[in-house]
């Protein structure tokens, strides 16, 4: 494979500042010229006795499904704020499943280890893998406040005695950069990455839903993973790229692949 297989690429990001870095570094280690058009910001809940309360009874949970790096990064700040030593706290029979290789990544660097990783990647198709395990168990299930209500009724479903704590909230940007929205939707860049259904979501509200449907036969949309993938083609738009995996290399991986099957058109002098 052509190692700088995105060479001018006008590649546009959406996610978070903070969040951002290593898919920058990543994309451009290939050659694409990277842009940042933040759609989502992140917070803190505004109340942390739902988690606080989980944290202090960790060691009563059967299962720990983290969906997200965004649910890890702020569960384990949490632990370090209240010095609660997870894995003292946590009972040894305790499963810890993620949803993706990259919420896998996360929790490991967090010292834990994982025991159960979906080969799908989406909340869904955690449920369905581990099937009867989670009957009669109780789960922790630490999520946005924007979280997919079909996990939760899924995770019922098979008997599960879930505690849910909103352990992040994710809001839109305050001020969008009104210049790279403008060459966005000029169709100037060759190909925009959505990370997440909100990003793509507060995209379509800044633009409109029907541009967003146009945009996307014009502009190539990148989805990081099937659920957002879904999202997007709610919506009426188009998915040109999509990751298998919700990483850093698995959107890399596509977005290769992709332009290594179509290499680029010269145009005639």
């Amino acid at each position: 494979m052509d190692n700088r297989p995105l060479e001018g690429k006008r590649i546009v990001l959406t996610r978070a500042p903070e969040q951002a870095q290593e898919m920058i570094h990543a994309l451009e280690i290939l050659g694409a010229e990277v842009f940042l058009l933040p759609m989502v910001e992140f917070a803190p809940p505004e109340d942390w006795r739902h988690v606080d309360d989980a944290l202090h009874k960790l060691s009563g949970f059967d299962a720990i499904l983290f969906l997200s790096g965004n649910a890890v990064r702020y569960l384990f700040n949490r632990c370090r704020q209240l010095a609660i030593r997870w894995e003292a706290e946590q009972s040894p029979m305790c499963m810890v499943a993620a949803v993706g290789q990259g919420t896998a990544q996360a929790i490991a660097s967090e010292g834990l280890r994982v025991d159960f990783v979906a080969r799908n990647q989406t909340g869904e198709a955690l449920v369905r893998e581990l099937g009867d395990r989670m009957s009669g168990k109780k789960v922790l299930l630490p999520r946005s406040d924007r979280g997919d209500e079909g996990l939760s009724n899924a995770l019922r479903g098979v008997g599960a005695r879930l505690t849910e704590v909103v352990a992040y909230r994710t809001t839109a940007p305050e001020g969008v950069d009104t210049g790279m929205l403008s060459r966005v939707r000029g169709g100037e860049v060759d190909a925009i990455i959505f990370a997440s259904p909100s990003a793509f979501h507060v995209f379509s509200d800044c633009i409109g839903a029907d541009e967003a449907a146009c945009l996307s036969t014009r502009v190539k949309f990148a989805a990081l993973g099937p659920t957002t993938a879904s999202a997007i083609r709610s919506a009426g738009a188009r998915v040109e790229i999509e990751a298998s995996e919700s990483s850093v290399s698995g959107i890399c991986n596509a977005l290769a692949s992709h332009y290594l099957q179509r290499p680029a058109k010269v145009k005639p002098a």
